[in-house]
């Protein structure tokens, strides 16, 4: 079974949200050094059960909370996917060091990722 391993939250002020987080739940932020600001969230220790997330700055109006789910063999999941009646939303792209990553949409039009680890990506 595949699992949820991931959360972005899009946001238009950014400072303001990640205050909101931290205040409301004690999250840690952390700037990931990448090409576009995106900020890494620390929701407890690894240990524990729970999943951490990230925060970007909100690139069109209506863009919402994005769930991303690990898989073993992305290209076969995107294209189980599609065959669903799913939708491609962002192809294949590689994040440096952690893995694949593509973006589809459910058909009910809900945006998902899926993410196939290897950390020679890049």
């Amino acid at each position: 079974m595949a699992r949820p391993v991931h959360f972005e939250i899009p946001a238009d002020n950014t400072e303001r949200a990640i205050a909101f987080y931290e205040e409301l739940f004690g999250w840690k932020f952390s700037l990931w050094p990448g090409p576009m600001p995106y900020w890494l969230i620390t929701t407890g220790p690894a240990e524990e059960r729970g999943i951490d997330g990230g925060m970007m700055q909100r690139m069109h109006p209506g863009q919402g909370v994005v769930n991303t789910v690990d898989v073993k063999d992305l290209d076969a999941s995107v294209a189980t996917a599609l065959a669903g009646g799913g939708a491609l939303a962002v192809p294949r792209m590689a994040i440096p060091g952690v893995g694949w990553l593509a973006y589809c949409k459910d058909p009910e039009g809900n945006l998902f990722g899926m993410m196939q680890a290897d950390e020679k990506a890049g």
